[in-house]
C-alpha cells in the first residue's frame, strides 16, 4: 500500500461514524435509524441515510451521507 492509499484509508475511517453519532448528528434516536435500515431492506425502497454495514452486525455511517441528508432534507 502506498503512502497515498494509506493516506486515503485513515480519511475515510475519520468520517465513519456510529449509529449513536450519526443519530446524535440527526438529533434521532438511534431506534429510528434501525428502522429506517429496516424498512428500506423489507419494504424495497432506499434508506433514508445510506449506511454501510461491516461484517454482519457493524454498522456505519458516513459523515458526508448524513450532512447531504440534512441538506436534503432542509424546508425553505
Amino acid at each position: 500500500m502506498t503512502n497515498l492509499e494509506s493516506k486515503n484509508s485513515e480519511d475515510t475511517l475519520r468520517q465513519l461514524l456510529t449509529s449513536a453519532q450519526a443519530a446524535q448528528l440527526l438529533s434521532v434516536s438511534k431506534a429510528f435509524l434501525a428502522r429506517d435500515r429496516w424498512a428500506g431492506k423489507h419494504f424495497g425502497h432506499a434508506p433514508l441515510v445510506p449506511f454501510i454495514k461491516i461484517g454482519s452486525r457493524a454498522v456505519r455511517y458516513l459523515l458526508e451521507d448524513v450532512q447531504t441528508h440534512i441538506a436534503k432534507s432542509r424546508v425553505a
